[in-house]
């Protein structure tokens, strides 16, 4: 199975410079099914009304709320996921230098009564539940979000307890994509950035923790109708940075391309001390496919994003279920450097940010 022919050369890139923003409430889909937004928001305004999706195209609708916590050390993973025909909940834990994995625990369920929440992961809300000895809590606040975790793998307790930091005022994106030649399809998600967060993950005896200090919490939530065959690019990552007088600032940023038809906005932005700024499309120089483990120089079609991953670790998966999925994921951390430029003009410069940017193609 070979998806390379969905993927775009950067020498063949062509301007995607519209960005249409959404301000107010909007349904995201018509009463006929068909999608009726297009475009990005700072908060999701987005309404999302599950039982408009037409009976044939379930199979193919996805829910997921997937939770990344790193301090440069480690990666703590958290997630849930519905397929339709049912999903997983998993927890995993990894050493981002030197690729030791403490545990990774998935369980998987049938059917799809276990849907996420109709509402938005940007505003307050519970989300909780049990399979099997798994049992999870995801709750937003209006400033903070618990996030716990608990099942038993390899005949020990497998857990985690995460809490997040949500300052006032926080803007996160939000971004609806279509898919050309078939107006039922949709892609829909919410990355929120930047989170401060603290925590312990415990594995039998042993014990791990987080310290707001170090670590941040990257949020990505989706709720998408999909062709079967995707291929794209995800980066993401938050620091610290002091200016010239000394005063710290929380940076991150969030690119992603290759999914859709990004012809009314793209899911990429920079995040500077909680507020979005928006920027264009989005690709790495030059094609990695085989390989990862050198430089990928990533550039914005505006100019704004101008900078180089040196890799570390290559945090590969590869899943094989036959017909019924398939994931192949290079999920790349190193050192980012470069520049990027906010709304006003500031040139923001980036020394050896530790971040990841991956590429996946997948079936399911």
């Amino acid at each position: 199975m070979s998806f390379e022919k969905t993927y775009v050369p950067f020498t063949q890139w062509e301007k995607k410079s519209a960005q249409k923003e959404y301000t107010e409430p909007t349904d995201l889909l018509k009463k006929d099914g068909t999608l009726n937004a297009r475009g990005w928001a700072r908060h999701n305004v987005f309404r999302y009304d599950r039982s408009l999706v037409k009976k044939e195209r379930l199979i193919s609708l996805k829910e997921w709320d997937y939770y990344t916590v790193t301090d440069g050390r480690k990666q703590l993973l958290v997630s849930f996921a519905n397929v339709g025909i049912g999903g997983f909940m998993g927890l995993r834990l990894v050493d981002l230098h030197t690729g030791e994995v403490t545990a990774d625990s998935s369980t998987v369920f049938v059917g799809g009564k276990k849907h996420l929440p109709l509402g938005r992961i940007d505003a307050p809300g519970i989300f909780s539940g049990r399979s099997g000895k798994t049992s999870f809590s995801f709750v937003t606040g209006k400033n903070s979000r618990t996030v716990s975790y608990s099942t038993v793998h390899q005949k020990k307790k497998l857990c985690c307890e995460l809490n997040m930091d949500i300052p006032d005022g926080l803007e996160s994106i939000t971004t609806v994509l279509p898919f050309k030649g078939d107006s039922t399809k949709f892609f829909m998600t919410t990355k929120q950035n930047c989170l401060s967060v603290s925590g312990t993950f415990t594995f039998g005896d042993f014990t791990y923790e987080f310290s707001k200090d170090s670590a941040f919490c990257s949020v990505d939530w989706g709720k998408v109708n999909t062709p079967r065959e995707l291929v794209w690019y995800w980066g993401s990552g938050a620091t610290r940075l002091k200016d010239n007088d000394g005063k710290e600032h929380i940076f991150g940023f969030e690119l992603t391309w290759a999914i859709g038809d990004e012809s009314h906005a793209t899911e990429t932005c920079i995040f500077y001390d909680g507020k979005v700024h928006k920027i264009g499309a989005v690709d790495v120089e030059d094609f990695p496919k085989g390989r990862f483990m050198e430089s990928w120089k990533i550039i914005s079609e505006d100019g704004r994003i101008n900078m180089t991953m040196t890799p570390l670790y290559d945090n590969h998966s590869d899943l094989d279920l036959k017909v019924i999925a398939r994931m192949n994921c290079h999920q790349i951390y190193g050192l980012w450097n470069g520049t990027a430029i906010l709304d006003d003009g500031t040139v923001i410069e980036i020394k050896d940010m530790f971040a990841f940017c991956e590429y996946v193609e997948n079936r399911w």
